[in-house]
């Protein structure tokens, strides 16, 4: 089954990049990335080069029927105004094998997939600790997202939609305070293998950022251009209110465009806009926020 298996991911490799049978170049396939490629174009980027490797995480087997999950690991080099920086993404899937023949395959995370709570509570938060004062570090916050895009921290419970308790981690890494424990609502904390709607969910997450009365503080801005690395941008992909995305600031492009990192599927210095997605919609919504000292 495992040679199979590496047959199947080889060819879903060569969805990507391929090797020319005749000379042994390796070409991109444009049809795949096509989506990518053209929301490269508009912004005046251009993929230069891109390569995949593949890798089996876990096999198992039940009577006749064989299960796997693999890894599909990309990276793609983006020439914008003649500098260069690499943009990775990581495609995590299952795969079931039945008499020996892949017969199933299926991404693990949809992109856009989201926690929901039942109801989303109040936000506002109650009888806080006022006093709880910080001083932001974006280097620490951007060296974790960098640090931990594509793995999880064993010191932090994870979730199978890991978005958002992701960003949180970042955002407590860079030294904001956990507050208003054990509240599940209107407070922001992970604690024995317990946590706030705030710190897992986004929709919760985007608005208690604008609100947080202490610890974590942010203000909106207007345009992505005016964030900072180690800045959040929050993610309304249907336009409906509901927000089901949030990714953090990692750098800004030659073009002063936030690239970010993002988790559920894993992605590492994006453009923002994700217009690449298959969750974009052209209802998308976008929130802005700048994480400021509390004093």
């Amino acid at each position: 089954m495992r040679e199979k298996l590496m047959l199947h991911v080889q060819d879903r490799l060569d969805q990507y990049v391929y090797k020319s049978r005749q000379t042994g170049r390796s070409f991109i396939n444009e049809d795949t990335i096509s989506r990518k490629k053209e929301m490269h174009r508009r912004r005046g980027a251009e993929i230069v080069k891109c390569s995949a490797m593949g890798r089996i995480l876990s096999m198992n087997r039940d009577m006749d029927e064989e299960t796997a999950i693999y890894e599909v690991h990309v990276r793609y080099l983006i020439k914008l105004n003649e500098e260069l920086y690499m943009e990775e993404e990581s495609d995590h899937r299952y795969a079931v094998c039945h008499g020996g023949d892949v017969v199933q395959d299926i991404p693990l995370h949809e992109e856009g997939a989201n926690m929901h709570e039942v109801s989303l509570p109040s936000v506002e938060e109650e009888d806080l600790d006022r006093n709880v004062r910080f001083t932001y570090n974006r280097l620490e916050a951007v060296r974790y997202a960098e640090q931990w895009w594509n793995t999880f921290n064993p010191k932090y419970k994870k979730f199978d939609v890991d978005c958002t308790n992701y960003i949180s981690q970042c955002l407590h890494e860079g030294g904001a305070p956990m507050v208003g424990y054990p509240k599940k609502s209107g407070a922001w904390w992970m604690r024995n293998k317990d946590w706030s709607y705030t710190w897992t969910v986004a929709n919760a997450l985007r608005w208690y950022l604008p609100v947080a009365k202490s610890g974590m503080k942010s203000r909106e801005v207007a345009r992505a251009d005016l964030l900072m690395p180690g800045d959040v941008i929050c993610y309304d992909f249907e336009g409906d209110g509901r927000f089901d995305h949030n990714t953090i600031v990692v750098a800004k492009d030659p073009n002063n465009e936030p690239l970010v990192n993002a988790h559920t599927y894993n992605s590492r210095m994006r453009y923002w806009k994700y217009e690449d997605s298959t969750a974009y919609t052209p209802n998308i919504k976008y929130k802005f926020f700048h994480i400021i000292d509390r004093n």
